[in-house]
């Protein structure tokens, strides 16, 4: 393999595992938004941002969890015909269905830079009493499939070189 793909591989794994393991932590921030809603639930105190925080956040826990996860191979697979299949003939259809992930996830991407940038031109307001912008959420989506996008690539990369038995 040429060093320009080795060095991409090791950037974007290097990138997305250290993403990955702080977007790990937002698992704590969600617990404290729903602590806090139901301590202000308890205490009478008015908290209408918590559902909405603790959504947002979720949502950036799973969207930026997901190149990470891929990553490691700790994705979900349908195993039933998969797990029979010898080494090389995964690594085949792992190079051949890569091509329809990427193809997704381009299209998710094209989608989710539209409707940021439309959030950020219209100040995108949620409908709720507290009313939060929506481009904050929206940009964490591009990034993060964005990285997701990226991982894709370096993972049929990794796949080639299985297929070549080289090493990356």
């Amino acid at each position: 393999m040429p060093n320009w793909i080795k060095t991409y591989v090791r950037w974007v794994e290097a990138v997305n595992f250290r993403v990955g393991r702080i977007t790990m932590y937002l698992l704590f921030a969600i617990m404290g938004v729903m602590l806090w809603s139901s301590a202000s639930k308890v205490a009478h105190l008015p908290a209408n941002w918590t559902l909405e925080t603790a959504q947002f956040l979720f949502v950036a826990y799973y969207l930026l969890g997901a190149p990470y996860s891929m990553q490691l191979d700790s994705n979900v697979r349908m195993d039933l015909l998969y797990g029979r299949l010898s080494t090389r003939t995964q690594l085949l259809w792992d190079v051949f269905t890569i091509f329809v992930v990427i193809f997704y996830i381009g299209v998710m991407l094209y989608g989710a830079i539209e409707s940021t940038t439309y959030s950020i031109t219209m100040n995108e307001r949620n409908p709720t009493a507290w009313r939060p912008p929506l481009w904050p959420i929206k940009l964490v989506t591009c990034v993060a499939f964005l990285l997701l996008l990226l991982q894709c690539i370096a993972h049929f990369f990794r796949d080639l070189a299985a297929l070549r038995k080289v090493q990356i």
